[in-house]
């Protein structure tokens, strides 16, 4: 599986994709910010899209709806990534059409499993 890593936080990026690779065997791409991720991802779609939800410029929201709004991109599966897990917060992320919500600080241990445990439970 080929995952874009978006995460303003450079140590984010870094053990995010080790984790990635070394644990889950996953290709991983990385951006620092929304717009390097849409950018990335119409040149080389992900199977899917970890996202931070706060950064600079454009947050996940917006860059959700720029993906949803964007017919080649629109199918790209997006899980947030944050320390906003309130039961609203996480329900108004999904309801905006986010497939999940992995919590701030993650364990890059479980990363790979917890993604592909939302992946495998989203419907087709």
């Amino acid at each position: 599986m080929k995952v874009l890593l978006v995460d303003d936080e450079e140590d984010i990026r870094k053990i995010g994709r080790l984790s990635l690779e070394a644990v889950g065997k996953f290709k991983v791409m990385l951006a620092a910010s929304a717009s390097e991720a849409l950018s990335l991802a119409r040149s080389d779609p992900p199977d899917l899209i970890l996202m931070d939800m706060m950064m600079p410029g454009m947050d996940g929201l917006s860059a959700l709806a720029e993906l949803q709004s964007d017919a080649a991109l629109n199918a790209i599966p997006v899980l947030f990534m944050t320390a906003k897990v309130q039961r609203s917060e996480i329900d108004h992320y999904l309801s905006v059409g986010a497939i999940g919500v992995i919590q701030k600080p993650f364990d890059p241990m479980t990363l790979p499993a917890e993604i592909k445990r939302i992946m495998d439970a989203r419907p087709r």
